[in-house]
């Protein structure tokens, strides 16, 4: 019997993570529109078969706060004079109240105070990268094992040629000769 999986919401301090990770920070100097959509597309890629509720906010200058979606992922900015780590606590805050369950994403200490006081679970962006590249558990799980199989065969762990290459028994009974050395 399966057990039903507790509503869970994620919180993602988006320009936190790409402001504090090498591979969307080096990405940022050429766009950061492309830094925004690159982390979004891994977010998709890492919970499309979750039922959890992934929210990546950002700092915003709108008149009022905007909101998107983008396949399983919600996409907030903040309005104008108003931080994306108040729209993280307000949300936390919410979430809390309504049973669910908090896991959220950001290297910054204040904000990850105020939803561990909440009863929410806090992570680092650092974290989140190895998780979100990580590959899937199954695939992970399939690699692992290769990789024991191939120690336990004695095989070198990298992949060459000659290990698939077969041992005929004519190839035993010959003696190689080791090079000759001229002078």
């Amino acid at each position: 019997m399966m057990r039903a999986e507790k509503p869970c919401d994620i919180l993602v301090d988006g320009y936190n993570v790409i402001k504090n990770n090498f591979m969307f920070r080096s990405l940022e100097m050429r766009s950061l529109a492309d830094a925004r959509v690159l982390l979004i597309r891994q977010l998709q890629n890492r919970y499309r078969h979750t039922t959890h509720r992934v929210i990546v906010v950002f700092d915003g200058d709108g008149k009022h706060e905007q909101v998107s979606h983008e396949e399983h992922i919600r996409i907030m900015y903040s309005q104008y004079g108003e931080t994306a780590d108040s729209v993280i606590k307000r949300l936390s805050a919410e979430a809390r109240s309504a049973g669910r369950l908090v896991q959220m994403y950001s290297d910054d200490e204040d904000i990850r105070q105020t939803v561990a006081e909440h009863g929410g679970t806090v992570e680092t962006t650092s974290h989140l990268v190895k998780h979100v590249q990580a590959a899937p558990r199954d695939m992970a799980i399939l690699s692992q094992h290769r990789q024991k199989m191939r120690r336990i065969d004695g095989i070198d762990t990298p992949y060459k040629l000659e290990d698939e290459e077969p041992d005929y028994p004519s190839n035993k009974k010959k003696k190689k000769r080791s090079p000759r050395r001229h002078r």
